[in-house]
């Protein structure tokens, strides 16, 4: 079993920075070998990429909409991975939800991710 737990949501203004934390929980096994994502939602949107990571950081991929702004990395010994979000806009209003890819691709498309977390709430205000 793979349960994935996410943290640090919130309401912050614009400019504001925030940082998201995805824990890895996966019985009796490591997550070292699986890639990671962060992908939001918006109302009324389709989820969207992030961000995604593999264990080993030899592959880091963003979305253009992000790009220069966020921040992902992980820690393989805490199973944990974040997601460093700086000049925050409105527009970053989301669920943000961490996903689990267990082939390890840190691929951008949400089909290639086997375990998602429940999500967490980022509101930017103006």
């Amino acid at each position: 079993q793979v349960h994935l737990v996410e943290s640090g949501g919130g309401l912050v203004q614009a400019g504001d920075s925030l940082r998201l934390s995805c824990q890895c929980q996966a019985s009796g096994r490591t997550c070292g070998n699986y890639a990671m994502g962060w992908f939001r939602q918006a109302p009324g949107k389709e989820r969207e990429f992030v961000a995604a990571i593999s264990w080993s950081g030899a592959r880091i991929e963003y979305a253009d909409s992000v790009k220069g702004r966020f921040s992902i990395s992980g820690d393989i010994t805490k199973n944990t991975v974040y997601l460093e979000m700086n000049s925050l806009i409105i527009e970053d209003t989301a669920v943000y939800f961490c996903a689990a890819d267990l082939f390890g691709r840190a691929s951008q498309s949400k089909s290639e991710y086997e375990r998602w977390g429940q999500g967490t709430q980022v509101t930017v205000s103006s």
